[in-house]
C-alpha cells in the first residue's frame, strides 16, 4: 500500500484533533474529486512497519480523538488488507479513541453484498470502524456547508448503532 499524506492534528476529517492517513488508489474516479492524484495506486510514499509504528505514536497524546482513514480509497480491497492490521493495533492499544473511515462504497450495496470492494478482510476491518462516511463524492451535489462530506449524498454512519440494530444508523447533521 501506499500513501500521500498523514496529518497529527487534523480537524477537518472527524470530530476533535485526529490522526489522518490518506491512502493511495481509488477506481471511483469521481468527478471534481479534490486530490485526483490519490487515484493512482502508487502515489506518495511506501506503506511499511515503521509508518504504522509513526502513526500509532501520533495518537497516544490525550487530546487525540481518534484516526481517520481516507484516501485515494481506504476499502479498495489491496488498502484493507493494511489497514485492517493498523486498525486491530489502534483498537487494541488505544480502545478509547475512535476510527472514521471516508469511502466512495455505499455501506449496504458494496461494503456488506458481494462486490469488489468486499474481500476477506472487510468484515474485521469495518468491526473496528466507529463512524464510516460512505458514498461517492458527486459534485452536482456538493455542499460546502455540511461537516465532514463533501457532497449531500454522502453519509455519516454511526457504525456502534449500526452493528446493535442491523441496519446503517445514520448520525445527525454534526456542526
Amino acid at each position: 500500500m501506499h500513501y500521500g499524506n498523514i496529518k497529527d492534528c487534523d480537524i477537518a476529517n472527524g470530530l476533535g484533533v485526529r490522526v489522518s492517513l490518506f491512502v493511495s488508489g481509488c477506481t471511483h474516479h469521481c468527478k471534481g474529486c479534490f486530490q485526483p492524484q490519490t487515484w493512482n495506486f502508487k502515489y506518495g510514499d511506501v506503506y511499511t512497519q515503521e509508518t504504522e509504528d509513526q502513526i500509532v505514536k501520533m495518537l497516544e497524546p490525550s487530546y487525540i480523538n481518534g484516526l481517520s482513514l481516507l484516501g485515494g480509497e481506504p476499502m479498495e480491497p489491496d488498502n484493507q488488507r493494511e489497514l485492517v492490521k493498523l486498525c486491530r493495533r489502534v483498537k487494541k492499544l488505544y480502545p478509547e479513541k475512535n476510527i472514521w473511515c471516508y469511502t466512495g462504497y455505499t455501506y449496504e450495496t458494496d461494503l456488506l453484498a458481494p462486490s469488489r470492494a468486499r474481500c476477506e478482510v472487510t468484515d474485521e476491518l469495518l468491526s473496528y470502524i466507529d463512524v464510516l462516511v460512505d458514498g461517492e463524492f458527486v459534485e452536482a451535489k456538493k455542499n460546502i456547508v455540511i461537516a465532514f462530506r463533501g457532497s449531500t449524498n454522502q453519509r455519516l454512519i454511526d457504525m456502534n448503532k449500526t452493528r446493535e440494530t442491523g441496519h446503517a444508523e445514520i448520525l445527525p447533521d454534526l456542526p
